[in-house]
C-alpha cells in the first residue's frame, strides 16, 4: 500500500488557508468591503487584488460575494447581482488554490449596527467551535451525524441552520479527483461514513467545516468556513 507523508499534506493545507486568511485581510486593507457596489464587481476586485497580491492563477470553485437576501441561498443556487447597502450583510466564499493545494475560506462582514445581524455574524464562530469539539470528542462520527449536530447548534441560539451541507473534503488540487462516491466527501445527509476513515487510496481525508446561519424569518444570513483539524 502507499504511504503517504500526512504531516506534510495537513501543513500544506494550513500553509495554503493562511494566504487565504492573509488574502481576507488584504481585502478589508483595501477597503473593498464597501457600500455602493454590486456583488460582481466586489467579486471582480478581490479576483483582481489575489492575483496582484497573492500570484493566485487559479480558484477551485467559483468565487461567491453575496449581500442582504441573497446570503440566504445555498452555494448552487442561482441569484441576482446585488447592490451591497449602507447597512448590509455580507459574506465572501473564496477558494484560491495557492501551489497546488486547495483553501476554502469564508467570512461575513456587517455594515453599520444592526444588533441582530451582528449577533448573527458573532455566533458563526461560536457555532464552528462547538462543532468542532463536538467532533474532536466523537472520534467515530460520520458526516451525516455531525450535519445533524451543526442544525442542533444553530437552533440552541435562536437562528437556522441554512447549508445543504455543513462542509466538504479539501486537498490536493483537484480534491475532486479523489476516490469515492461524491455523498462520502460532504458533511451532509446520506453520509453514513466516519470522517476519521482514510480514502480508498490510503489518504487521510481532511475537511473544511462551514456554517451558514439564517435569521428566523428568512430576511438575511451569514456564513463562516475554514479547515477542520484531525
Amino acid at each position: 500500500m502507499t504511504t503517504f507523508d500526512e504531516p506534510a499534506r495537513l501543513a500544506s493545507l494550513y500553509a495554503a488557508q493562511a494566504q487565504a486568511q492573509a488574502l481576507f485581510a488584504g481585502i478589508e486593507a483595501a477597503g473593498l468591503i464597501r457600500a455602493g457596489v454590486l456583488e460582481s464587481v466586489l467579486s471582480n476586485e478581490i479576483h483582481a487584488l489575489a492575483a496582484e497580491q497573492f500570484g493566485v492563477q487559479a480558484h477551485w470553485h467559483r468565487k461567491i460575494v453575496r449581500t442582504g437576501a441573497n446570503t440566504v441561498a445555498t452555494f448552487h443556487d442561482p441569484t441576482p447581482d446585488l447592490t451591497i447597502a449602507a447597512d448590509d450583510i455580507l459574506f465572501l466564499d473564496f477558494g484560491p488554490v495557492f501551489d497546488n493545494w486547495e483553501a476554502d475560506f469564508g467570512r461575513t462582514f456587517v455594515l453599520g449596527d444592526d444588533r441582530v445581524k451582528q449577533a448573527l455574524r458573532r455566533d458563526l464562530g461560536v457555532v464552528w467551535t462547538e462543532l468542532r469539539d463536538v467532533y474532536e470528542a466523537h472520534p467515530d462520527i460520520t458526516g451525516e451525524q455531525l450535519y445533524a449536530e451543526a442544525h442542533r447548534a444553530a437552533e440552541r441560539r435562536g437562528w437556522i441552520f441554512g447549508g445543504q451541507i455543513a462542509g466538504h473534503l479539501v486537498g490536493e488540487f483537484p480534491h475532486t479527483a479523489f476516490p469515492g462516491e461524491r455523498s462520502v466527501s460532504l458533511i451532509a445527509p446520506g453520509n453514513d461514513m466516519r470522517m476519521r476513515d482514510r480514502d480508498a487510496d490510503g489518504r487521510e481525508r481532511y475537511w473544511i467545516l462551514e456554517v451558514h446561519l439564517v435569521e428566523p424569518q428568512g430576511r438575511f444570513g451569514a456564513f463562516s468556513e475554514e479547515l477542520l483539524s484531525r
